[in-house]
């Protein structure tokens, strides 16, 4: 059973950034922080689908305002087996950490 980080990354402007994929057998309970390393702010979009990109049903965050050094986190998520995780931020210079545990 994996536990701790189980994906980062730091994000390009513009892009879905796959973070994490629920391996096969298993479920995972996630939190995901996204953190702007730069003084102006971001809007960041979290989607969680199947896949292989996301679709308008995927997001649970679309397009919050992420404040110059300045932190969101969303808490809680639990995902079956092959649910994947993509952020995305209209700026570069925010990073993204999915974690949590698997079992």
């Amino acid at each position: 059973m994996a536990s701790g980080k189980l994906g980062s990354a730091a994000l390009a402007a513009a892009a879905d950034t796959l973070i994490y994929t629920v391996p096969d057998g298993k479920v995972a309970t996630l939190n995901i922080a996204c953190a702007n390393r730069d003084s102006v702010s971001a809007k960041v979009r979290i989607a969680i689908g199947v896949g292989a990109n996301p679709t308008n049903d995927d997001y649970v965050q679309y397009d919050t305002s992420l404040a110059g050094n300045g932190v969101i986190e969303r808490t809680g998520i639990v995902c079956g087996a092959g649910e994947k995780v993509w952020v995305r931020s209209d700026i570069a210079n925010v990073s993204v950490r999915v974690h949590g545990f698997e079992e």
